[in-house]
C-alpha cells in the first residue's frame, strides 16, 4: 500500500479528447510515482484524481497545463479531495 500525502481532483478542458490525453496522463503519472485514475467526461473534458507527494502532484498539474502533443488545454481546475481508499496504481477508467 502506498502512503500518500494528499489527493487532488483535476478537471482539464479544451481539446483534450481524441488526442491520447488519458494515456499520456497515465504514463506521466506513473513516471512521477502518482496513483489514481483518469477518465473522459461527456462534456468533452478530462477528469483525473491524482494521489501522492505534494511535489509530484504539483509537477503533474503543470504538465496538465501543456498536455500531450495534439492537445490544446484551455483550463485546469483543481480541488483537494478525499480518497475512500488509497489507490495502488494509476488507471484509465473510461
Amino acid at each position: 500500500m502506498f502512503d500518500h500525502d494528499k489527493a487532488v481532483r483535476v478537471r482539464i478542458s479544451g481539446k483534450v479528447q481524441g488526442v491520447g490525453f488519458r494515456y499520456w496522463t497515465r504514463d506521466e503519472a506513473v513516471r512521477l510515482g502518482l496513483t489514481g485514475w483518469v477518465r473522459n467526461e461527456e462534456d468533452g473534458a478530462v477528469v483525473a484524481v491524482i494521489a501522492g507527494p505534494d511535489s509530484a502532484i504539483s509537477t503533474m498539474i503543470e504538465r496538465f497545463r501543456r498536455g500531450p502533443s495534439g492537445a490544446s488545454v484551455s483550463s485546469v481546475e483543481t480541488e483537494a479531495t478525499q480518497l475512500e481508499k488509497n489507490p495502488t496504481d494509476f488507471r484509465i477508467t473510461r
